[in-house]
């Protein structure tokens, strides 16, 4: 039988606290992952399969290594500085509007700037998308939900 946590939502919130916002900052993503229940376990339902999705992961990483082939310190968008930000990274009005509102609303570091961007560019290459798009700053930004939303 699982085991549902008999603490309050504050002592959640003052233990996730200890956390420092600094050293949050420097983790990509924050997933929250709900417990499942039994009924969706046992339904059957295919997922995607591994090896699919290892295609895909293998073609992003392809599609990475051809992007920084002139720049042999950045093997991936994670390793992304300043300068490649700016040039891999572009976003429209109407996205840099969406990541403004996120910033604001969720007050978000400088740094926390950064990674969104580099997950959201790591988003579109899954996607096979050459630009990025509003959704994948979107899915990005849900990945940084929980350093304030729990932890602040």
């Amino acid at each position: 039988m699982p085991h549902e946590s008999r603490s309050s939502p504050r002592e959640i919130q003052k233990y996730l606290g200890r956390i420092s916002g600094p050293l949050l900052d420097r983790i990509d993503m924050h997933i929250e992952v709900p417990l499942v229940k039994f009924r969706e376990l046992s339904a059957g339902k295919p997922g995607e399969p591994s090896a699919q999705i290892r295609e895909r992961v293998m073609a992003a990483r392809r599609l990475q290594h051809a992007r920084f082939a002139d720049r042999p310190k950045i093997a991936c968008n994670a390793r992304m500085g300043s300068r490649e930000l700016k040039s891999h990274c572009a976003i429209d009005d109407a996205t840099n509007e969406l990541l403004k509102y996120a910033m604001t609303d969720m007050n978000l570091s400088a740094r926390a700037y950064d990674r969104i961007l580099k997950v959201a560019r790591t988003i579109a290459d899954l996607a096979g998308s050459a630009t990025i798009a509003s959704d994948h700053v979107s899915e990005a930004i849900q990945f940084r939900s929980l350093d304030r939303q729990l932890w602040t």
